[in-house]
């Protein structure tokens, strides 16, 4: 199943900064189920024989393709069709924010407050988006029918890193990332996000990018990094000062 393809049919929903994240990714939840509903619980009219074309009208938005064959040697579609190698800078952005997503799914599972598991969840619903926004051309992206990642979602992600400091202590040295396993996964999510961040930067140079989507990835590591502090002290997991060894 190519991966462009299921972006483009994802209902994603914009948030502002009145609405709150869980608020908004509820909304959006309800939309999914209530379509999914409706598609489930359809019954056939009593003289009415469900043939092949039927079914195949009624789930084809359920019967993606897992495997096409169409990169067995090498190439991957953007989302307009064009076929470029799959070691390209433009699928190796969006690929990374596909690891991004994975990291951010497994902290997510973890036992923290369900804030934080809401906030990641709509972040993972985002991160879709601009990976679908990565994966198109910017001469076709007319032809990108999602809404575009806008300020107030960097400044949802401010608002929470705010929060969240307002609570830790001052950080005076570098941290070693640790402590807790949990922690950890956190950490590691940053450092993916930043890796992210390096490859898209490469790929802004060659062909320019929106600039929210810019600060938004960048502002996403540093909630990832004030969140890391964070699940230390709800966990009571210790940090460790980086306090380098001074010769004379």
């Amino acid at each position: 199943m190519h991966w462009c393809i299921l972006l483009s049919s994802l209902p994603i929903r914009k948030i502002t900064g009145s609405v709150s994240l869980e608020d908004s990714w509820k909304e959006n939840s309800d939309t999914r189920n209530r379509v999914s509903d409706q598609y489930n619980n359809r019954s056939f009219d009593q003289n009415e024989r469900p043939t092949n074309k039927t079914l195949t009208h009624h789930t084809k938005l359920h019967a993606l393709k897992i495997y096409t064959k169409t990169g067995d040697t090498g190439t991957t579609a953007l989302f307009t069709g064009k076929r470029v190698p799959k070691h390209h800078i433009r699928i190796e952005s969006y690929g990374t924010l596909d690891e991004l997503n994975s990291w951010l799914g497994l902290l997510r599972d973890q036992e923290i407050d369900s804030h934080y598991q809401s906030v990641l969840e709509q972040i993972q619903d985002m991160l879709f988006t601009v990976g679908a926004i990565l994966a198109t051309e910017p001469t076709k992206d007319n032809k990108l029918k999602i809404t575009r990642i806008t300020e107030d979602d960097s400044q949802l992600l401010e608002i929470e890193i705010d929060k969240m400091n307002n609570d830790l202590p001052p950080m005076t040295h570098f941290i070693l990332p640790g402590g807790h396993t949990t922690v950890s996964y956190c950490h590691v999510a940053r450092t993916v996000c930043r890796r992210a961040e390096r490859l898209i930067s490469i790929l802004h140079q060659e062909n320019p990018l929106p600039k929210t989507l810019l600060s938004y990835i960048n502002r996403l590591s540093d909630y990832l990094f004030v969140l890391a502090r964070k699940l230390s002290k709800d966990l009571n997991a210790k940090e460790v000062k980086w306090i380098p060894e001074k010769h004379d």
